[in-house]
């Protein structure tokens, strides 16, 4: 047809692109304990400059830059790495790729020393964890940067078992993100990979994979919505009744259900039995008050091999040695830093949390207080998502006991004497009263509320149901027990 063609056009527009040394960055900051030390041996195999230290070094490698024979002590300091902020991370990021393309745009051996650095991180064998395979997902998800970072936070906020660990309400108020943009992002979230992912009980998770089955209208279905209680008391005939269908449809429905998976996540862990490694301590000091202690045992202490760093200063290098040498020294600084930023991180979370969190240290989880991610963020001096990374998967160790970093973040309400209580803390009481109730005569969610308001707290008994399903407490007539 006439008037049809190609025609070029030209289109300004921005995207955030996660370089090479950026993901590792992020991946080092993000790592628990027990995986950190195996990370930096990977990096030490695919790096020839880097050598390890030994253990008994005082600490990471310091020395003064190694290209001051050769006059680039300049470029080099553009790779300082002393603030944790994400967006000078990003800044620095791109100062290293404009330097990378001034000094070696378009060789063909960098494109090969790129696949092979490549080639060896896709030919490891190490057990991809629950986060970072969805984190994968996400990533290719093309959604709004406000999406996108709803679902980091989200898939940060999963358990073991892949479920969330907080109400999204309660999430939106922790991470000061839109409700309705956090709602978006479980919307995605709850379509990846393993279906099941991102309920907030085990019923939704069932739901969700009947629905990835393509069964979402079926009679399975409609048992988990609207006769639940009936199928966790195995109650066939009445669900039959309920639902007009007849005994051998339901039993069928029900053998569909028990086929699904209860834990959606726990397939992604490599032994049953993990065993934790805390990042740092908080504890007592000999003049009373409290000593924040990394534990820095476990990550090798790294340094630049000489003889190479010696080689850089020899006029006889081609200039395609030289760069391979130069760029893998940068790389190597540029670990370096960013495992000591990833401590430094930490350590100035802790203290913060240690803080707000004082009360906790002395007397136990009673005395939790609700604390937000911005919070921390504001008095660290990063963003919310440095702070969200920073704690995943990293515990700390305390007189009560060891606890995920997280769960000193969470949002509460006020009791009568002014006083804010965390929501942890009022399901530790909800806990404790069930616990304490006559099994024949077990409290019912409307009682439960009074003795929390006779202690000062005051919250609806919607509330109380939530919680209690939280913490797996049946409710009142599946608690009662007959002598």
């Amino acid at each position: 047809m006439a008037g049809q063609g190609f025609e070029q056009t030209q289109k300004l527009s921005q995207s955030l692109t996660l370089a090479p040394q950026l993901r590792q960055s992020l991946k080092i900051l993000q790592v628990p304990a027990v995986e950190l030390r195996t990370t930096i041996l990977e990096e030490l195999q695919s790096n020839p400059l880097l050598e390890e230290m030994p253990m008994e070094s005082l600490s990471i490698d310091s020395e003064s830059d190694p290209d001051a024979d050769t006059g680039n002590s300049a470029d080099e300091g553009e790779m300082n790495f002393s603030d944790s902020d994400f967006s000078t991370l990003k800044r620095m990021e791109e100062d290293w790729r404009d330097w990378y393309r001034d000094e070696h745009g378009g060789t063909q051996w960098t494109q090969d020393q790129s696949e092979r650095r490549e080639h060896f991180l896709n030919s490891l064998t190490g057990e991809t964890s629950l986060q970072e395979h969805l984190l994968e997902q996400a990533n290719l998800t093309g959604v709004e940067a406000s999406v996108r970072e709803g679902l980091h936070y989200l898939i940060g906020s999963l358990d073991d078992r892949g479920f969330l660990t907080s109400s999204l309400s309660d999430l939106a108020l922790s991470a000061r993100i839109p409700f309705g943009t956090l709602q978006t992002a479980l919307d995605h979230l709850q379509q990846f990979d393993p279906s099941g992912i991102g309920a907030i009980d085990l019923r939704e998770s069932l739901l969700l994979q009947l629905r990835a089955r393509g069964l979402g209208d079926s009679l399975a279905a409609r048992i988990l919505k609207d006769q639940y209680d009936l199928l966790l008391r195995r109650r066939i005939p009445d669900i039959a009744r309920k639902t007009a269908s007849s005994v051998n449809d339901v039993e069928a429905a029900i053998q569909i259900i028990s086929e699904l998976d209860p834990s959606p996540g726990s397939r992604f862990e490599a032994v049953a039995h993990q065993i934790i490694e805390p990042d740092v301590s908080v504890l007592p000091d000999e003049d009373g008050g409290w000593q924040v202690v990394m534990h820095n045992d476990y990550i090798p202490r790294l340094r630049l091999n000489p003889v190479y760093k010696d080689m850089l200063g020899k006029t006889t290098l081609s200039k395609k040695d030289r760069d391979y040498l130069r760029e893998q020294m940068r790389a190597g600084r540029f670990l370096m830093s960013s495992i000591d930023q990833r401590q430094q991180t930490i350590e100035r979370i802790a203290r913060e949390i240690l803080t707000y969190q004082e009360a906790f240290f002395q007397e136990g989880v009673s005395r939790l207080k609700p604390l937000t991610m911005n919070t921390i963020a504001e008095v660290v001096g990063v963003h919310e998502t440095t702070v969200s990374r920073a704690i995943a998967n990293k515990y700390m160790r305390t007189p009560h006991g060891v606890f995920p970093m997280k769960y000193f973040f969470t949002p509460g309400y006020t009791d009568s004497a002014g006083t804010e209580v965390s929501n942890k803390t009022i399901k530790d009481r909800i806990q404790q009263i069930v616990e304490e109730e006559n099994p024949a005569k077990p409290f019912s969610d409307e009682a439960i509320m009074r003795k929390l308001k006779e202690n000062g707290i005051t919250i609806a008994r919607r509330t109380i149901a939530k919680y209690r399903d939280e913490l797996g407490i049946l409710p009142t007539n599946l608690r009662r027990r007959y002598n």
